[in-house]
């Protein structure tokens, strides 16, 4: 019988994978970049994804989205996945990590 995962190690398994997911247009995850806002798990490891873009004309709108949700539902203990797209707060390069930073030459 397997071990049933919890929702602290599901949340780290949904990272890993939206660590994988590179924005088209700049080459640097979309973690990195700092364009998930939240991450919520529910009992049932129902997984939803708040994200937004890097602007709202990104040319990504429809695609993005849509990776993260098909990238998060090939996890076997994932149920189901949601992405909700936002735009408040807007993105801005404030929300980026170090490694961001440094992939994209602001350092």
């Amino acid at each position: 019988m397997e071990k049933e995962i919890t929702r602290k190690e599901l949340h780290e398994k949904v990272v890993e994978v939206i660590k994988g997911i590179y924005d088209p247009e700049i080459p640097v995850s979309i973690w990195e970049l700092g364009l998930i806002y939240d991450i919520q798990i529910t009992e049932l490891n129902e997984v939803v994804v708040l994200m937004t873009l890097t602007a709202p004309n990104c040319p990504e709108a429809e695609g993005l989205p849509v990776a993260v949700q098909f990238d998060i539902n090939e996890i076997p203990e994932v149920k189901d996945c949601k992405v909700i797209l936002t735009f408040d707060p807007p993105w801005d390069r404030s929300r980026m990590s170090e490694v961001a930073m440094l992939e994209l030459g602001f350092f």
